[in-house]
């Protein structure tokens, strides 16, 4: 019989709107004649996805850095694999069409080597929900605007920060196990008006529920705020930050480093929220991307 854990990793491989091609290993896709590789998961890339890359070259490197869709790829080596490994991401707003990776490496002699790798983007389908909810909840009052100014420039400092050293190792795994609610990218509309998009994953879990770290990281945040209520952010390095709110109960603190499925707090409905539920969220130097495609990529 299928553990708890089991059957929220298969919760998860059917709610993205990628998921067919998000399970697979990583495979080959593109080689050159002078033995460069460049390997990407998923398969299918679309607006919303994390992109795990795994580059090797034709000669040994020192160090090696990438550029793709105007954002920075930070990559580490791994030595069993021998082959270098970095996280990148499209945004919800990048439209279908090829995007050239750009990797520049530099040799033990100082030489520097470089390689141009177009990756394609497609469209991802997002649903769309009506959601009727008190005024309070989309009318905030004046003493609560001045809470929300002042919860932006710690947003700001926190989401903000860039580690370019891989934390992370290894697969990323489910918060909860428990069933998803709500989908990356749903667009609600509040009252007849497009409010927002949904940036992460909704878990339905009771209050008091043990929430446990994606993957190793420090702690940058620990705080109650307006919106997200009790909130934790974790950096994994390498630009990507893991956000956990609505909790009722911290089990960290700023600065702590944690590992991977360590526990971190417990589930609630603080801030904006209707009810007790677990909100996960995925932000890479500044977009925001899919969760379920990040747990369902393979570790090579």
């Amino acid at each position: 019989m299928p553990t708890c854990r089991e059957i929220a990793a298969l919760l998860l491989m059917v709610t993205s709107p990628l998921a067919a091609g998000n399970a697979d290993s990583i495979k080959p896709t593109s080689r050159s004649p002078h033995s460069w590789s460049v390997h990407w998961q998923p398969k299918r890339v679309a607006n919303g996805s994390p992109v795990l890359l795994q580059v090797s070259s034709p000669q040994r490197l020192e160090s090696l850095s990438g550029k793709w869709l105007d954002h920075e790829v930070f990559f580490s080596f791994d030595s069993p694999s021998k082959t270098w490994r970095g996280i990148a991401g499209a945004s919800l707003e990048t439209k279908p069409g090829k995007y050239v990776l750009t990797l520049v490496g530099k040799t033990k002699a100082g030489d520097e080597v470089s390689f141009q790798q177009p990756i394609p983007v497609s469209k991802a389908k997002y649903r769309q929900i009506a959601v009727t909810v008190p005024k309070q909840y989309t009318e905030p009052s004046p003493e609560q605007l001045r809470e929300i100014d002042e919860d932006k420039a710690v947003k700001q400092r926190v989401l903000g920060q860039v580690s370019p050293e891989r934390d992370w190792a290894g697969k990323f795994l489910p918060p909860v196990s428990a069933p998803i609610s709500d989908v990356f990218g749903t667009a609600r509309v509040f009252n007849g008006e497009t409010q927002s998009v949904h940036q992460g994953l909704d878990f339905g879990v009771p209050q008091g529920t043990p929430v446990a770290a994606l993957n190793s990281g420090t702690v940058l945040l620990a705080q109650m705020l307006f919106f997200e209520g009790n909130c934790v952010v974790l950096d994994h390095g390498q630009g990507l930050l893991t956000i956990y709110m609505h909790l009722s109960k911290f089990d960290v603190k700023e600065g702590e480093h944690v590992k991977r499925g360590q526990q971190i707090a417990l589930s609630g409905g603080t801030g904006r929220a209707t009810g007790p539920h677990l909100h996960v969220a995925v932000r890479w130097q500044g977009i925001y991307l899919d969760p379920a495609i990040l747990l369902n990529l393979q570790m090579p």
